[in-house]
């Protein structure tokens, strides 16, 4: 068991996806779980939808049938959400609740990474991660939408422009 709070996917009947929602934060209330059970998520995405000559916003599941639950797994938390009225399971081999990867969370937007940016073009930065760590280079560009950051770096007495990932850099002091 890891203490470390994980997405998980949690199969519930079609249209009680909010009320399994509402039930499993009311149940972490009232039962004190916080520390267990810390974010109950029903992804949705607003489309218009055009109806008698009509436009109008509609906010609709993007998985009906689950929710997306960011918790500890342990026997209490397990035993918590899988009781919850409407709930059919969680989502894995068998009873086994398979945690979503990071990628797989990053891809479905369940959770918006801020990071910190504290340097800026013209800016020179050491890149802390990947196969140029070490390297010293000028930011060129930043892409906060992408999380990228175009750094020129020496290399073997060229100046190299490269694409790093946000995190992999960080300003010199």
């Amino acid at each position: 068991m890891s203490d470390t709070a994980r997405w998980y996917v949690v199969h519930t009947y079609s249209g009680y996806e909010n009320k399994v929602a509402t039930s499993i934060e009311n149940a972490v209330e009232n039962r004190k779980l916080h520390d267990l059970i810390c974010e109950v998520k029903v992804p949705t995405e607003t489309v218009t939808e055009i109806k008698d000559n009509k436009k109008r916003e509609v906010e609709r599941k993007i998985f009906p049938g689950y929710v997306l639950v960011k918790m500890i797994m342990t026997d209490d938390s397990w035993y918590v959400v899988r009781n919850i009225r409407g709930v059919t399971g969680f989502v894995g081999p068998g009873s086994k609740p398979v945690p979503l990867s990071e990628e797989e969370v990053q891809r479905l937007g369940v959770e918006v990474r801020q990071i910190e940016i504290d340097f800026q073009v013209g800016d020179s930065v050491k890149v802390i991660d990947g196969y140029l760590d070490g390297f010293i280079g000028a930011v060129d560009a930043i892409d906060a939408e992408k999380g990228t950051v175009r750094v020129t770096v020496s290399m073997m007495g060229k100046e190299v422009p490269v694409e790093l990932e946000l995190d992999q850099v960080q300003a010199l002091d």
